[in-house]
């Protein structure tokens, strides 16, 4: 890890990975660490963190919502919000929520994003299923 980059942290991979011969937990860091930090964020609701209650996004509350407008922009706030206080690293410009899958429970969510000590400008997409089940026909 560069020097000038050891503000953006390290921590462990998401999903974790462990080597059974070396005995250690494969690390991320920089830029990497910022795109699985927000992915740990959307998939936590609030009170599932013992010694931190409030962390978390709230996501899985929109599991089985009617996808409207309403839907659409209450997703957006919950996101922005978890963000704005959850990840500092970042500067959150843009939320897009792409409908394409909606009929088959998926929603992608485009997060665009600027490091804040970098100014460098990255973005991610999020899959959220809003449907359980495999075989759901509507």
């Amino acid at each position: 890890m560069s020097d000038n980059k050891n503000f953006l942290g390290k921590g462990w991979s998401f999903p974790p990975e462990f080597n059974r011969y070396t005995r250690s937990v494969k690390m991320v860091s920089e830029e990497e660490d910022i795109r699985e930090s927000l992915h740990i964020l959307l998939l936590t609701s609030p009170g599932e963190r013992t010694l931190q209650q409030a962390y978390g996004c709230g996501l899985k509350l929109m599991v089985f919502e009617q996808m409207n407008e309403s839907t659409e922009t209450e997703i957006k706030d919950l996101i922005k919000r978890a963000v704005l206080f959850f990840e500092p690293r970042i500067t959150l410009h843009r939320i897009d929520i792409d409908f394409v899958a909606w009929d088959q429970g998926l929603l992608n969510i485009g997060l665009d994003y600027t490091i804040r000590t970098t100014n460098s400008r990255s973005n991610m997409v999020f899959p959220f299923y809003f449907r359980e089940g495999t075989s759901l026909k509507l």
